[in-house]
């Protein structure tokens, strides 16, 4: 601020309260806090009630006259301002930071300020978690309740040497109306906000030095819309409170009784104490207050049926308040209070709280001039209760700078609180952007199952959200300032996942058969949802998959692309079979001339039951005999096999090699291209071997060349 960079050490505090604005100008040297200039202005009208702003407007202009009267009394101009927000709907939250450095080094006084800052922003964290409500809230002010050093407390880890810090700390906050209020009645006068903090904080560092807070002891600043608490305890503040009933709701009464308008009220109000201590004076006749009423007609009323009349109000005033200290107290009183403001100021408001409190009445005194001792001021001033706060929103500025920044998030304008730590993310936080649209997001995953275990493929990851910061291509990370211009435009979705038979693990499965005494390898046909399905096809979402571990006759005909009459006979595994009978790994299939071979077998075997059971059991042995035989010399003729052995051949142009078997027949090089099938592209399958039309079971030797297509 220009006031701040004037002879480098200058403070602009403004105290915007119900009934009046405090200005006040000052810089503090090492021990004592200099007032250059204070300007104090009522509002003309009840522009503020309960410690909220009702007219923005009028409120600025208040600000613009203290500004001015200040400007002129100092000489130079003021740009930023430091102000203090009521606790109406206060929030606070207690929590704990720890930050751990890479290595046991000096703390340093940036190290204290960061841990701070972190502790805001969990606790911000901590309290959105568990806003219920529809209201923004921000952050208007902290207080360190102890810090740690390696976990154990200590007063203060500035320049010892840790390897930890941290700190239970108290974060206070409030709805968004209530600041955005007091925002735009300081930039309707002009300024900027350099540090917002709240009233008791400010109060709280004037009137109970750090050398008291070991003490419990209560603040309660009294203004005329709340009353602000806080407590100290174990050197520390340790909770903070509002009510909302303050000096406003004597005044009202007095308006009431006296048929006087609110402004009129006020200055009864404020005579009340003369009036008592005195018999004589100008705006007092003997014991009494004189004033105009709303008639015009000039009454009188005693001190003493001012006091009655007030009485049962101060009471309710003070009721609530005391409740307030027990309960942030932990249901208990506090040993002193120290009131503060312009409301404490009535007569029997001090005693009346010490009463509810159940505490001595000297323990429960106004806070003035006693406390301000290390603060000078211009001779004009006079130093009262209710400069407590005005010099404490100075002083705060010192204490902790928890400013808000404004900046534009996609074309809107946002405030964010500035932990001098900023970044795109936190604007996007603040501005509510959704979280997913600032990563990567995954297309749709696909769910399905494979003989019966459920298996999933993830979709693919989209696009991060494109950034830039002020034109600039940034990322979330990207540090930022007040004003800055940023654009989030948001990540995108990636494909959905696609996956087809042929690429699970199973589909690479075979099922080798024996047709007419041929080795046959055939690919494992798939079932989805109960029909067949080439490796072609899509897994769909929810597909049941199961890898068929068998093919029928009828479908090992269609794959070799073998066409034989309806009444051919077929044999598996030497048993009479038709065209739907399934063949297993390493079955054996026959058909024509060998398989009437066993056909007739069956036949005889089947005339059997009607003869003899001797012979029936003679001609089994027969039959076991023979197939005893013809296994030994299928294994003989296995023996004298060749070693498996690898060979390359030329298909469609393009080279293929092929391994694991002893000998190759032309069938054989479907396992090694992609050429399906089971999906006719024609009326039927050309297959050339060395120029010439080749069947499926030819065999084929190294240096081979194949064409294969589909005819028209």
């Amino acid at each position: 601020m220009a006031g701040i960079a004037h002879q480098g050490k200058a403070v602009f505090g403004l105290d915007i309260g119900t009934r009046s604005i405090v200005g006040t100008v000052g810089y503090r040297t090492k021990d004592r806090f200099v007032v250059m200039a204070q300007k104090m202005k009522e509002h003309e009208t009840r522009a503020m009630l309960d410690g909220q702003i009702h007219d923005i407007k009028k409120v600025g202009d208040t600000i613009i006259a203290v500004k001015e009267a200040l400007e002129q009394d100092i000489g130079f101009p003021l740009t930023e301002v430091c102000i203090a927000a009521a606790g109406r709907v206060l929030r606070t939250v207690t929590t704990h930071v720890d930050h751990d450095f890479p290595e046991e080094r000096v703390v340093l006084e940036e190290d204290v300020y960061a841990l701070s800052a972190m502790g805001v922003e969990q606790a911000y964290e901590e309290f959105q978690s568990g806003n219920d409500t529809d209201m923004k809230f921000y952050c208007v002010g902290y207080s360190v309740i102890r810090y740690y050093m390696n976990h154990y407390p200590i007063g203060n880890p500035e320049e010892h040497k840790a390897g930890s810090i941290g700190a239970d700390m108290i974060v206070t906050f409030l709805p968004e109306d209530v600041v955005d209020g007091l925002y735009k009645a300081v930039e309707h006068a002009g300024l900027q906000v350099a540090n917002l903090t709240l009233e008791p904080i400010a109060a709280i560092q004037v009137a109970i030095p750090e050398k008291f807070r070991m003490l419990n002891i209560a603040l309660v600043d009294v203004g005329a819309g709340t009353s602000d608490i806080s407590i100290t305890r174990d050197g520390a503040i340790v909770s903070y409170g509002m009510i909302p009933v303050a000096g406003d709701s004597l005044t009202e009464e007095i308006a009431r009784h006296c048929l006087v308008d609110f402004n009129t009220a006020e200055q009864i109000k404020r005579s009340l104490g003369d009036a008592l201590k005195a018999t004589t004076g100008k705006k007092t006749g003997k014991g009494g207050i004189v004033y105009t009423d709303i008639m015009g007609l000039e009454q009188t009323i005693s001190a003493e049926e001012l006091s009655a009349l007030l009485a049962p109000l101060i009471e309710n005033m003070t009721i609530p308040v005391a409740e307030c200290i027990k309960e942030l107290n932990g249901d208990k009183s506090v040993s002193a209070v120290f009131v503060v403001g312009g409301g404490g100021k009535i007569p029997g408001y001090t005693e009346s709280l010490s009463e509810k409190l159940d505490i001595v009445k000297e323990r429960v005194a106004l806070r003035g001039g006693e406390v301000m001792g290390f603060v000078d001021f211009p001779d004009y001033v006079e130093k009262d209760s209710m400069l407590v706060t005005p010099v404490g929103i100075c002083l705060s500025f010192y204490e902790q700078n928890n400013n808000f920044a404004f900046v534009t998030f996609n074309n809107e304008r946002i405030k964010v609180y500035d932990n001098g730590n900023l970044s795109v993310v936190d604007a996007a936080m603040q501005a509510e952007f959704p979280n997913e649209d600032l990563f990567p997001k995954r297309g749709p995953a696909l769910n399905y199952t494979v003989e019966g275990k459920a298996r999933i493929k993830r979709g693919d990851l989209g696009e991060a959200a494109v950034i830039t910061v002020n034109g600039e291509t940034a990322d979330i990370n990207t540090a930022i300032k007040a004003n800055d211009l940023i654009s989030v435009a948001p990540s995108t979705a990636g494909a959905s996942a696609s996956l087809d038979i042929r690429s699970l693990p199973e589909f690479h499965q075979s099922i080798t058969v024996i047709v007419n005494e041929k080795k046959v390898t055939l690919p494992k046909f798939a079932q989805v949802n109960g029909s067949l399905q080439s490796g072609y096809y899509e897994i769909q979402d929810g597909d049941a998959i199961e890898m068929l571990n068998f093919y029928t006759v009828a479908q090992i005909l269609e794959f070799m692309d073998i066409l034989l009459p309806e009444d051919t006979p077929f044999a598996v595994n030497h048993v009479a079979a038709g065209r739907n009978t399934p063949v297993y790994e390493n079955f054996s299939l026959d058909w024509g001339e060998k398989a009437l071979v066993f056909y007739t077998q069956q036949a005889e075997t089947d005339s059997v039951e009607n003869t003899d059971e001797e012979d029936y059991l003679a001609e089994g042995e027969d039959i076991v005999e023979e197939e005893v035989i013809a296994e030994k010399e299928e294994i003989a003729e296995a023996a004298e096999k060749p070693a498996p052995h690898d060979i390359s051949v030329i298909v469609n142009g393009s080279p293929v090699r092929m391994s694991g078997k002893s000998s190759y027949v032309y069938v054989d090089v479907f396992d090694y291209i992609d050429f399906d099938l089971s999906k006719p592209h024609g009326s039927s399958v050309y297959t050339g071997l060395n120029g010439e039309k080749a069947e499926y079971l030819r065999e084929i030797k190294d240096g081979d060349v194949f064409e294969i297509y589909w005819n028209p």
